[in-house]
């Protein structure tokens, strides 16, 4: 769902490429499997969404974790962050973003909500090689280890 802030902002300047501070979060099962969110639009996603005014980007990946998957995590690390024109999308609307995302890894997730925000159809857990393709892709190799991976 987009904020006031940002709908304001696509008042002034229509479908224009707007760059905007994001998160994601990295979730998996006991079995090492992925958590993706399948959207309204069809797209696949890690939960995900972007930074608020005021709002710090571990507040904004908790947030965006609870309202998307009714999870909340014990533990959030900085797992990367990426940008530039490889996390540019266009939404179904003409609305042009290029994401600049810090990319978070969830750790002791315990179900904190059943009420999930509109954006959300299905969630489900996928290994490596049967994940979909996403709509903004992130490195499976950062997506499905334990450790960071500098400069990405």
């Amino acid at each position: 769902m987009i904020s006031d802030y940002y709908k304001n902002l696509r008042k002034s300047i229509g479908n224009s490429l707007l760059l905007i501070p994001a998160v994601a979060c990295v979730v998996h099962d006991s079995d090492g499997r992925l958590l993706l969110q399948r959207k309204q639009d069809g797209t696949w996603s890690l939960p995900a969404g972007a930074i608020e005014l005021g709002e710090s980007p571990e507040k904004a990946a908790r947030r965006e974790l609870k309202e998307e998957t009714g999870l909340e995590a014990a533990t959030l690390t900085l797992a990367s962050s990426f940008g530039g024109s490889r996390f540019r999308h266009t939404y179904p609307n003409g609305d042009k973003v290029e994401y600049c995302v810090f990319l978070f890894r969830c750790g002791e997730t315990r179900i904190a909500s059943s009420l999930l925000d509109s954006e959300t159809v299905r969630l489900e857990y996928f290994d490596e090689d049967s994940m979909p393709d996403l709509a903004v892709s992130f490195p499976k190799e950062i997506l499905f280890s334990n450790s960071p991976i500098p400069d990405a």
